[in-house]
């Protein structure tokens, strides 16, 4: 099995080889394609435009035509996945929509860490519509802290803030906790209640492994 995976972040490479490499994915198996510029570009300009989402559809078919399942690991190019998915010719996974889905199934009390502020909205959104199936509830908690130690450079910082909000989620009540951003994954191993957040990169891979098991 070969599954490509769009970044716009350069650091999201190694959390997902870290995830499949949990998974028992053979090594190899990722191929990863890095364009932070689509990202920077949607910044810059507030939204989403008929030029980033073209280039997106452009970039996704090329990687396409060359692997079993491609993974959108952005969820700000989420939009063009779920206007071409279903014409790809192999499946085209939203990493962001299979970490709803996966927290929905989970059911309860859904806790989602968000890190940066302009996704809050679009998370709450998606989260609450696959909660809707489960009757589970969504809570979007903003762990501002994380993403400017993020921003900084201080990794470690934004993990260990990561986790903290994690720790104080579950200590209020929450069934599940869920990463919002990839990058946020490796914060796992630092939180110190006994439950396991639920991060994007794991659900990501996971869905594609269905998706195969389903096809075969």
């Amino acid at each position: 099995m070969r599954i490509s995976l769009l970044h716009t972040i350069d650091g999201n490479r190694h959390v997902f080889d870290d995830a499949a490499k949990q998974l028992g994915l053979a090594g190899g198996t990722l191929r990863h394609e890095v364009r932070a510029v689509l990202r920077e570009a949607v910044q810059q300009a507030g939204a989403i435009s008929e030029d980033v989402k073209a280039q997106t559809a452009r970039c996704l078919a090329e990687l396409a035509a060359d692997s079993d399942a491609v993974v959108v690991t952005c969820a700000t190019l989420g939009p063009v996945v779920d206007d071409m998915r279903h014409a790809a010719a192999v499946p085209i996974v939203r990493a962001d929509r299979a970490l709803a889905m996966a927290a929905a199934n989970a059911g309860g009390s859904i806790a989602v860490l968000c890190a940066v502020e302009s996704t809050i909205e679009a998370n709450r959104q998606l989260f609450e519509h696959h909660a809707a199936a489960t009757g589970a509830s969504v809570e979007i908690i903003h762990v501002a802290s994380a993403w400017a130690r993020f921003q900084a450079g201080d990794v470690a910082g934004a993990l260990s803030a990561t986790a903290a909000a994690a720790d104080e989620a579950y200590e209020a009540g929450a069934t599940v906790v869920a990463f919002a951003h990839p990058w946020m994954a490796p914060a796992v191993d630092r939180v110190q209640t006994k439950q396991r957040p639920l991060h994007s990169a794991d659900a990501a891979l996971r869905a594609v492994m269905a998706h195969a098991a389903d096809a075969s």
